[in-house]
């Protein structure tokens, strides 16, 4: 196969390896000879397009062409240019779409149950800094902590930033809350927060994002109250081993899972095998009652209405509607290009515009209904698909999932990035290559499904392998010790 034809109705392809001038490929039927050297991943005419006239992928338009193009010509952003501009009003028009929670063959997994009902995929001991200038402080006492790594206690991890401080408004309260949801994630068996006693965003305020708290797994360290605070921070971190010791792993509905969906680094591929297969996922998972979360609104501009017309109702698309234009206001605002997308790896690997991007984005939605649209830092509470308030950065949207309760990350790439996230952060290749030359970034290949496998030869084991990593599993990141948080920057800085 030396060519992809995704949709009846396309009238581009997609170069499953480097095409050749002269080479002759066929699609629908039809030969069609390769008019000049075409990169494995991108896009070839099947068919004549005249400029100014859409191309068409995934069944949906990415663009207009910029000139004429002929069958056999490589399609990409020399004559390919996006369609999207300004504000869009939109209608709901609801589409059928896949029903959760059916537990035909109910799945589990070796969860910790927590006192409060949640549940964790890992018992972790977590370093929390309310602001930048403890950061210091908190990864010492990570280093000294490492002897209470045994038992039932997987890890210590102190997750630094450099905000807490200086800030107003929204920014500020972005801060407070992401730390705050990091603070209550079940993956954490027990929690210090460290605090230097005269930031914005300091203890005591904290407190109020957090809510109600056990004392035996959140506890306060204020720096500036104590002579020795690594001695005191050290106390307290064995006080909170001793309460996170005393769990244990135990068998737990898959439908306590809350998967956080992610891509970066996409190729022309992401959008046939990688993200396809992890909206496979999201379907099976949710139809156990379980819960997939997706984000980085901007890479769903261009597509958005597929996912509004997938909302439960009205009110569930009126947010959705929401989500999408006040992000584009928030570029607006900033006065920066709504649609400058893809990036510059984006466009290597064969993606040409937004549209062809979120197209491949949304792929991992999956064809479930949109359940719940949360805003940034806002925990989730409704099962089923949802959609999450965040830019695309992928530290940043990462951090969002976690904060927002995911305990696990699929995160689809065609490029390849070694990041990590505060929660297990599942590598998906969208290609072989990938797979193979970054075995140690890539946790699972979705590449044979452009070779020989269908989506529904992996979707199970994809399943199984996530479920192996809800129960305790280490992914490549976890192995080589990554721990990465990226807080949303919206404001000035004092």
């Amino acid at each position: 196969m030396e060519i992809i034809k995704i949709n009846d109705n396309d009238n581009v392809a997609v170069a499953v390896e480097t095409l050749k001038k002269g080479m002759v490929v066929s699609a629908g039927g039809r030969n069609i000879e390769v008019l000049q050297r075409i990169p494995a991943g991108h896009k070839i005419a099947l068919a004549p397009i005249s400029a100014a006239s859409p191309v068409i992928k995934y069944g949906y338009p990415i663009g207009n062409a910029s000139a004429d193009i002929q069958p056999g010509e490589w399609v990409h952003t020399h004559n390919l240019k996006t369609a999207l501009s300004g504000l869009v009003d939109y209608s709901y028009e609801p589409v059928k779409s896949r029903r959760k929670h059916d537990e035909t063959f109910p799945l589990r997994y070796d969860g910790f149950l927590r006192e409060n009902g949640s549940v964790g995929t890992r018992n972790e001991i977590w370093i929390v800094p309310t602001v930048g200038c403890v950061n210091g402080i908190a990864g010492e006492l990570e280093k000294r902590a490492a002897s209470l790594v045994k038992g039932s206690i997987e890890a210590v991890a102190a997750f630094k930033h450099p905000y807490g401080c200086s800030q107003l408004g929204e920014d500020q309260e972005n801060t407070r809350k992401i730390l705050a949801g990091i603070v209550n994630h079940p993956n954490a068996g027990g929690v210090l927060v460290v605090g230097l006693g005269c930031e914005n965003s300091g203890i005591e305020i904290l407190k109020d994002y957090i809510g109600e708290y056990d004392p035996k797994r959140v506890k306060f360290l204020k720096c500036q109250d104590f002579e020795d605070e690594l001695e005191e921070g050290m106390k307290l971190l064995t006080e909170l081993a001793e309460y996170a010791g005393s769990f244990e792993r135990t068998k737990v509905s898959a439908g306590k899972l809350v998967v956080g969906l992610k891509c970066g680094g996409s190729d022309g591929f992401s959008g046939i095998t990688a993200n396809p297969l992890v909206g496979r996922f999201s379907d099976l998972i949710t139809e156990q009652g379980g819960t997939t979360i997706l984000t980085e609104v901007p890479e769903m501009f261009g597509a958005e209405t597929i996912l509004m017309n997938r909302a439960k109702d009205k009110k569930t698309f009126d947010k959705t509607v929401s989500l999408v234009n006040n992000f584009k206001c928030y570029f607006e605002n900033a006065g920066q290009p709504i649609y400058e997308n893809p990036s510059p790896g984006n466009k290597e690997g064969g993606i040409s515009t937004l549209e062809d991007k979120s197209l491949g984005c949304t792929q991992k939605s999956g064809t479930s209904e949109v359940c719940g649209v949360l805003e940034y830092g806002e925990r989730v509470t409704e099962s089923g698909l949802n959609l999450l308030s965040a830019p695309g950065n992928d530290l940043v949207a990462s951090t969002a999932l976690a904060a927002s309760g995911a305990q696990v990350i699929l995160f689809t790439t065609g490029r390849g990035t070694p990041f990590a996230s505060p929660v297990p952060t599942v590598k998906i290749s969208s290609n072989t290559p990938l797979a193979e030359k970054k075995a140690n970034w890539i946790d699972f290949n979705a590449g044979p499904i452009a070779e020989d496998k269908t989506i529904d030869d992996l979707a199970g084991l994809l399943l199984k392998y996530v479920l192996e990593v809800a129960s305790g599993k280490k992914v490549r990141s976890e192995i080589y010790g990554y721990r990465d948080m990226a807080i949303f920057k919206k404001g000035v800085t004092l």
